[in-house]
């Protein structure tokens, strides 16, 4: 990240900081910023070659409390298994690389790599499968190769992906990152980039922090979401950059359970499809804060979308002091996200909250099924461009009509607010 871009990320967060006192973070947990292991147990050096068998051998025989510490140089890797309690610290100018061969990932089907009904036939790069404890810690690089070459074939995850997308099925393609059934997880520092899929998808996940984090792939890498807590309680995201080419942040409820106390705090948010809830919400979520956050280019701002193929409740949801710029969609709650979608789960949406919101143009989207479920949202200091567009269908909107712009249908227009005009100038000097 650049000097130009990490200021002009801290700004848009600064100016929107001013607006209102900090509100309570909603996961349960006190967070603090996580500080290095205090023990090293393991320091393996690269060979040029495979480095699988030496990284996963330094991991089994470290103990819990301890770190396997990568130094300088380019690691060269298969799937790797976490630990219980053990953090996997990668240094300054380290680089720990997946390698682009199917095969390495395959669960024995030979699915990893081709295109079939499910995608779901690739081991993660890296497991946290129920763990406690330990994480990723560092200043360097972890790099999924995306847009590598797949050893034995002629084109990459990334086009594999378009491809399957093309022809109608799924993609088998390894996640950089899965923590599945695990607690107290830490993430600090790293910087994660070129995902052949998801970056860091969760399951059944008690307890996680990831904070100051760098998630970086192209905007046209297909199903690159930076971090999907899915089924997950008591997460929290902080001091992160993320851009990606699918969801910046994706809370998923589906039939693994619901997802709640989950906290979003000072992000910058680059290309990406934005600060998502959904699609999957039919087993609930709820208590989710984001505050503080700069969403600079994401083609969706703020998202809830579900559609009755896969809706359920989602409930206290509150956006505080956001700045967005260059959305097509700055806000987008959906109920009808698939609107050719059959089925009986009806997505809710109640208590959503958008306080001290800022940005330019672009659609307001906020649609309910129907009557009967319709959307229930509060607005206080919400304020866009007068070009930007409300779209609203079966949703109750509370506010202060004076504290809205532009009007909500039906009011009038109200001369350009001081609140929008800081977040537009928090960009500018962040831009110089």
């Amino acid at each position: 990240m650049t000097k130009r871009f990490r200021n002009w990320a801290l700004l848009s967060i600064l100016a929107s900081m001013a607006v209102c006192p900090a509100a309570k973070a909603q996961d349960r947990r006190t967070i603090a910023e996580p500080v290095a292991p205090h023990a090293v147990c393991d320091r393996p050096v690269p060979t040029g070659k495979n480095d699988t068998f030496s990284l996963q051998d330094a991991i089994e025989h470290c103990p819990a409390g301890a770190a396997v510490y990568l130094g300088r140089g380019e690691f060269r890797s298969g799937p790797l298994e976490m630990k219980s309690g053990v953090t996997l610290w990668v240094g300054r100018g380290a680089t720990l690389i997946a390698i682009p061969d199917p095969a390495a990932y395959d669960k024995g089907l030979g699915q990893c790599g081709r295109i079939a009904g499910k995608g779901d036939g690739c081991r993660p790069f890296i497991s946290f499968s129920k763990t406690r404890g330990g994480g990723i810690y560092g200043e360097g690089i972890i790099d999924g190769q995306g847009g590598a070459i797949m050893g034995g074939g002629t084109e990459t995850w990334w086009q594999l992906a378009r491809r399957a997308q093309a022809e109608g099925g799924n993609q088998n393609a390894p996640r950089l990152i899965q923590i599945d059934h695990a607690q107290d997880i830490t993430f600090s520092g790293v910087t994660l980039r070129n995902a052949p899929n998801f970056h860091v998808a969760m399951n059944r996940v008690e307890g996680a922090t990831f904070w100051g984090l760098t998630i970086d792939s192209p905007a046209y890498a297909r199903n690159t979401d930076g971090i999907a807590p899915g089924a997950s309680q008591d997460v929290t995201i902080t001091h992160s950059l993320i851009r990606t080419g699918d969801d910046n942040v994706a809370i998923k409820a589906g039939d693994n359970g619901s997802s709640s106390y989950i906290s979003i705090i000072d992000n910058y948010f680059g290309w990406g499809h934005g600060m998502s809830i959904g699609s999957e919400v039919n087993s609930g979520a709820s208590d989710i804060l984001v505050r503080n956050l700069t969403l600079d280019g994401t083609t969706s701002g703020l998202r809830i979308k579900s559609d009755v193929s896969r809706g359920g409740l989602v409930q206290r949801v509150t956006y505080e002091n956001v700045c967005l710029r260059g959305n097509r969609w700055p806000v987008a709650f959906d109920a009808k996200y698939d609107p050719s979608a059959q089925g009986t789960r009806i997505p809710v949406y109640r208590q959503i909250v958008l306080r001290h919101v800022h940005g330019d143009t672009g659609v307001l989207l906020m649609r309910g099924v129907d009557e009967g479920h319709a959307l229930d949202v509060a607005l206080e200091d919400v304020r866009f461009a007068n070009s930007a567009t409300w779209q609203l269908e079966h949703a109750n909107v509370t506010a202060n009509h004076s504290d809205v712009s532009p009007p909500l249908p039906g009011r009038a227009a109200e001369s350009l607010p001081r609140g929008l005009e800081a977040c537009a100038r928090a960009f500018r000097d962040g831009k110089r």
